[in-house]
């Protein structure tokens, strides 16, 4: 089944203490696991962390977007050391074109 590339993005604020990373480590753990995993991701993304706004992109097919979704944002709603304002999802953005197709070329887990 083919895939694609999609973005969730959210307002956030970091609380004092807690380092931004931590954001993508629940996210990365909501999709794979655990943020340390063996093998390829079975959704391959990318995490990112700029002031105020966190953005995954992902590669996943159509019909597991939605989960893929909920998995993200539950993560970022139930984590600790920081808070969610608004999450979204966007057009992925031209910068992020050749990202989106390393991700995609990720072999799918077996």
């Amino acid at each position: 089944m083919s895939r694609s590339s999609f973005v969730v993005e959210a307002d956030v604020s970091v609380d004092d203490g807690t380092h931004p990373n931590a954001l993508g480590a629940a996210v990365t753990t909501a999709l794979c696991g655990h943020w340390d995993h063996d093998g390829p991701c079975r959704w391959p993304h990318n995490n990112a962390i700029e002031g105020t706004t966190f953005r995954t992109v992902i590669v996943a097919t159509t019909d597991e977007e939605d989960e893929v979704r909920s998995r993200i944002e539950e993560a970022l709603r139930s984590g600790q050391g920081w808070d969610v304002q608004a999450i979204r999802a966007r057009a992925l953005l031209a910068a992020e074109q050749a990202l989106a197709e390393r991700l995609a070329a990720t072999p799918a887990p077996d």
